[in-house]
């Protein structure tokens, strides 16, 4: 029983030890912020101690975590979850599907989906479906549930992307960001590397970190049998989520950048 119990409360440890680096905090500032002593802090991280379900909460709490992480924090310390993680279908995600979909039909004519924390498509409308199918044609490829497979996968919209290096780029540091957001997410680290393996990718993007700044706006340029296609990208969270996968939803409107854009995307829904 004890070597369980110091098992799980290992896991915990090495959870809040990755964060606290994360956060850039020593064991005595995080101590301090948290309202504990260092020295159980300290016993906490090596497995010498079993927090209370309290003190697990206040330390993720001070510690930002993800709703994710502070399940996972939770279960490591032998304590039940305390965030749902529902699928959006699901009957007590109605009012939110509902309004997703609200959403959804009012950015008609414009291209939206609602995709995870790994770019995986949950939903989208009919304008994303008119787009697709006019560049990749009716039987498209099953990457395309994928937002950042569909853009960097030479069997996707890759070809057509005229300024492709760029957009690269941003796709590469808007994953390494994320992964910035769940430092201990295996998947995410494995989606990465996928990514990366891409063939042709800038060489750069293995240098592409997620604190380097930025442009305001990166247009992605598509042409396709003449047609040029200018979108710029905004995305969309919930806040003050209490459900796993809520606060993991990312809702992506793809806006025209120019009038020729604008009359394209209306002739598709005409």
């Amino acid at each position: 029983m004890a070597t369980a119990t110091l098992t799980t409360v290992s896991s915990l440890g090495r959870l809040l030890r990755q964060w606290r680096q994360v956060r850039g905090l020593s064991q005595l500032e995080l101590a301090l912020a948290t309202g504990i002593s260092s020295k159980h802090l300290s016993f906490v991280e090596t497995g010498r101690a079993q927090p209370g379900r309290d003190v697990v909460l206040r330390l993720a709490s001070t510690l930002d975590l993800p709703l994710r992480d502070r399940n996972a924090a939770l279960m490591a310390a032998g304590y039940a979850p305390m965030y749902g993680q529902n699928r959006l279908d699901s009957p007590e995600m109605a009012p939110v599907a509902r309004a997703v979909e609200f959403m959804l039909r009012q950015q008609e004519p414009y291209p939206v989906v609602v995709a995870d924390r790994l770019a995986n498509v949950l939903r989208r409308n009919q304008a994303t479906e008119r787009l697709l199918t006019y560049l990749l044609g009716p039987d498209r490829e099953s990457e395309c549930v994928n937002l950042y497979r569909l853009v960097l996968s030479p069997t996707g919209l890759r070809p057509m992307i005229r300024n492709f290096e760029d957009v690269a780029r941003q796709v590469v540091m808007r994953v390494r960001r994320e992964m910035a957001a769940m430092p201990i997410s295996p998947e995410g680290q494995v989606f990465l590397e996928e990514l990366l393996s891409q063939p042709g990718l800038p060489d750069d993007c293995n240098d592409v970190a997620p604190e380097m700044a930025a442009p305001p706006v990166v247009t992605t340029i598509i042409e396709k049998d003449g047609q040029v296609i200018s979108l710029f990208h905004t995305i969309t969270t919930l806040g003050t989520p209490q459900d796993v996968t809520l606060q993991e939803l990312r809702i992506e409107t793809s806006f025209p950048a120019d009038a020729e854009t604008e009359a394209f995307l209306r002739s598709l829904s005409s």
